[in-house]
């Protein structure tokens, strides 16, 4: 189940080229956290806040024995974490790569204190310990999504795919010599795809594995851009 939050924010275009791969590393790392979430503590979804509703509304109606408290708390504390993320984001075409730094140090300490309490404590559903990697979880996946909201790099959401998936087949039948020539939006879902894929791997073994390996894989991939935007700004010009 997934959704789109279609931003009206302004880009930061001076930027923009350098920040896709990082956002292609964010949108993998969304497949290993909702398969975290959603096997490992009872049907819910930390990022992908489309299906947590829908979820959310299934477990009102007493359908499929699915919960109300769980998506509540994710739900919540998402909204939190995307008040902080919108707040942050006042000026971000001026000062982009600051609040880029901010959200994504922010949500790899959040995962990671999801991971040390998954590890550190038997976690079972319904748990004080589950709400808690959920809360955490969630908050992180806010802070993320409002940050990529204002840098709007087109179809670079990193936590839903319904508009890409979208944009590759309406643009596919209306220009058909076009079919494979969007790089960027398959890359995006092979991205979610082989994280959820590697995420429910994973998870089989421990929950705080694929928590762990997104974290890893946020400040790897934003380490790797800052460094090659530092070699860029130290490259003598010709």
């Amino acid at each position: 189940m997934v959704g789109e939050d279609v931003s009206a924010a302004k880009p930061a275009p001076s930027h923009n080229k350098a920040l896709p791969p990082v956002l292609l590393a964010l949108t993998l790392t969304t497949g290993l956290i909702d398969a975290a979430s959603y096997l490992g503590l009872g049907h819910v979804f930390t990022a992908n806040m489309t299906g947590n509703i829908v979820l959310l509304g299934f477990g009102l109606a007493n359908a499929g024995g699915l919960p109300v408290l769980a998506p509540l708390i994710s739900l919540g504390a998402f909204l939190f974490g995307a008040a902080i993320g919108g707040r942050l984001g006042i000026g971000i075409a001026e000062k982009h790569e600051r609040v880029l730094l901010i959200g994504v140090a922010g949500e790899v300490v959040l995962l990671a204190f999801a991971a040390v309490v998954a590890y550190a404590i038997h976690v079972q559903v319904g748990s004080t310990s589950a709400y808690t990697i959920i809360a955490l979880v969630a908050l992180a996946m806010g802070l993320r999504n409002a940050i990529v909201r204002k840098l709007a790099v087109p179809d670079m959401t990193t936590t839903v795919l319904t508009m890409t998936l979208t944009g590759l087949a309406a643009d596919a039948a209306a220009a058909p010599s076009r079919i494979g020539m969007s790089p960027r939006r398959l890359s995006v879902v092979a991205a979610m795809l082989i994280g959820a894929t590697i995420g429910g791997l994973l998870e089989k073994q421990s929950l705080g594995l694929p928590l762990t390996v997104a974290a890893a894989v946020g400040a790897t991939s934003f380490g790797t851009y800052l460094l090659s935007r530092a070699r860029r700004a130290t490259k003598p010009s010709i």
